[in-house]
């Protein structure tokens, strides 16, 4: 796999340091093989936006999730079986490995809630913008009020 040096972006972006931070930081995850779990993150409209994870044979009580300064933490940890010992796998293809998977929030964006089922686990985030920051029309006065001052 080609790796990719980001040093002339540091040089060439002023303010854009955490974007080019971000970009090393996916290619270095990609190198490094840690695709487990996988994940989907779609946007369903505007504002929100959904990441779906495949976490089959964990339980609701075995994965967490945590929120802390513009990150999304996810964690599993799965607990010992009893019966772990005694059953013989001819094939194993389902992973029952701890994992952790972090995702950088951009900001104002807050994660909603959580779902899982079937399993699959549905993080819902949305997009909240202050009202500062949001688009506000100016309204343009005509010459009728110019020449009437």
């Amino acid at each position: 796999m080609p790796t990719f040096d980001f040093t002339p972006l540091y040089r060439s972006a002023i303010g854009f340091e955490r974007l080019a931070q971000l970009a090393e930081t996916a290619s270095q995850t990609r190198q490094s093989g840690n695709n487990f779990p996988p994940y989907n993150i779609e946007q369903l409209d505007e504002n929100n936006y959904r990441i779906t994870m495949a976490v089959a044979g964990f339980d609701l009580d075995e994965v967490e999730i945590v929120t802390q300064n513009n990150e999304l933490l996810v964690k599993g940890t799965k607990t010992a079986a009893e019966d772990k010992d005694t059953r013989k796998f001819l094939h194993r293809g389902i992973a029952e490995r701890n994992f952790e998977r972090k995702f950088e929030l951009a900001d104002h964006v807050f994660v909603n809630g959580a779902d899982m089922k079937n399993g699959l686990l549905y993080i819902e985030l949305e997009r909240q913008l202050p009202e500062a920051m949001k688009p506000r029309k100016i309204e343009i006065n005509g010459a009728k009020t110019l020449s009437a001052k």
